[in-house]
């Protein structure tokens, strides 16, 4: 056994969690067969996250013990491929009829807790097989109790579909509250608001690096809309990546994180102009040809799609960042604006005016390429932006006299408001960290 002093350690570090299988691995010479989730038509897997058990009490059930599985259940249902089973169903025991309930998998978790920390034990059970198929044991401080749950959570998409779960990733936005507009950062589940800028005026456009360690956003505080960069650590630090005169608007980074596209309006017209990570203009992209903004890169970052109004009306253009050779690419609608590249695939996700409402719509990046519309109710639907799965898109829709966070399947299913914060909340971006 660990000497005392080494175990009171471990709970001392910022972010302890340690992984640890609990069941053999499965033989060399078997093929995992994942399930395909992609297909419109495919059902969503049926799931039971019964109450967690505490090895302290396992015979009486706990109020911490229903608390970590309803939050279990939550971010499993949160990718939009699980439904689950509702505890009352099986009153929440983990020795339940899973076979007759018609259930798939069975998230199986016992837990202990003490002044030093809490340790979790998840499994999840294959029922169909009658296997315990994975098992992760994670340890921490009660402040990270979240963070081990959506680390299981992950691990569970990823056993099931070989593609990393979203359960920890991070989403950050734009509050309004009163006359300011704030940026905020908080887990998929809303359980831990933080916010990040503190500047008491106008805020827009954030986005984070692709390392996930910086927030870049544009603020009118000193009176010009500057472009800044905040470090997200506890140390945060903020400096200005850009302080020309007129716009600094919207840096879409480069995958590598290296470069970034702004627009720039030092020469008069908005343009799009290349930058290095330091804020340094390497190139102007765009010359006078509309109004040229919105930027969004392709996951390979040969090529960007924008959108510029010198053909009138705002449109959908494609760069190829090696020939500079530009496209057009939307062709209906009265607006197309506020493009946003699928981290996964060569899909381009925007904001579509139809019959007066702005609709979400995705199109391949091809001339050619025919729009699939993503929602279809009566509301305006705006700033799309795609979850690093490549699966859902999060969006800001007006509800109301305010703006909420909705995300929504890229099929169109499962739309749902996915906060409840309160104010009006709008430009939302999804970390995958």
């Amino acid at each position: 056994m660990a000497p005392r002093t080494s175990v009171n350690r471990l709970f001392t570090l910022l972010m302890v969690i340690v992984c640890t299988a609990l069941v053999a691995p499965q033989k060399a010479t078997a093929e995992r067969v994942y399930l395909d989730i992609s297909a419109s038509e495919a059902r969503k897997i049926h799931f039971a996250v019964p109450w967690f058990i505490s090895k302290n009490t396992p015979t009486q059930p706990q109020r911490l013990g229903r608390e970590v599985a309803d939050i279990m259940a939550k971010a499993l249902k949160f990718h939009g491929i699980i439904s689950i089973l509702p505890t009352r169903e099986y009153n929440g025991s983990q020795r339940a009829d899973w076979r007759a309930l018609g259930v798939d998998y069975v998230v199986l978790g016992q837990y202990v807790n003490n002044a030093q920390g809490i340790t979790f034990e998840m499994r999840l059970l294959d029922v169909a097989g009658n296997e315990v198929i994975m098992g992760k044991s994670f340890s921490g401080t009660v402040q990270q109790q979240d963070r081990m749950l959506f680390s299981f959570c992950d691990y569970v998409i990823k056993e099931l579909t070989g593609t990393d779960g979203i359960a920890t990733t991070q989403i950050a936005f734009v509050t309004q509250m009163q006359n300011a507009k704030e940026v905020y950062l908080t887990d998929i589940l809303g359980r831990s608001l933080r916010q990040v800028t503190r500047h008491r005026n106008l805020i827009v456009s954030p986005r984070f690096t692709p390392d996930g360690k910086s927030l870049t956003y544009t603020s009118y505080h000193s009176g010009n809309p500057n472009l800044y960069i905040t470090e997200l650590n506890q140390n945060k630090v903020t400096r200005a990546l850009s302080r020309r005169k007129g716009m600094n608007f919207a840096p879409a980074w480069s995958p590598d994180g290296k470069r970034m596209i702004l627009t720039l309006s030092v020469n008069g017209n908005p343009d799009l102009f290349l930058l290095d990570n330091k804020g340094n203009i390497i190139e102007q992209l765009t010359r006078r040809a509309g109004i040229n903004v919105s930027p969004t890169w392709s996951p390979d970052g040969n090529r960007i799609a924008f959108v510029s109004d010198r053909s009138g009306r705002p449109q959908l253009y494609l760069m190829d960042l090696r020939t500079r050779r530009t496209q057009r690419i939307t062709f209906e609608g009265a607006e197309n604006v506020e493009p946003s590249w699928s981290p996964t695939e060569n899909l381009i996700a925007y904001c579509s005016l139809r019959d007066g409402i702005y609709q979400i719509y995705t199109i391949a990046p091809d001339p050619s390429a025919a729009a699939t519309a993503v929602t279809s109710d009566l509301s305006h639907h705006e700033t799309p932006r795609w979850s690093p799965d490549g699966n859902q898109i999060i969006f800001s829709k007006r509800d109301g006299k305010n703006h909420q966070i909705y995300a929504i399947m890229k099929n169109g299913s499962f739309q749902r408001r996915i906060f409840s914060f309160p104010g009006s909340h709008s430009y939302p971006q999804w970390s995958k960290y």
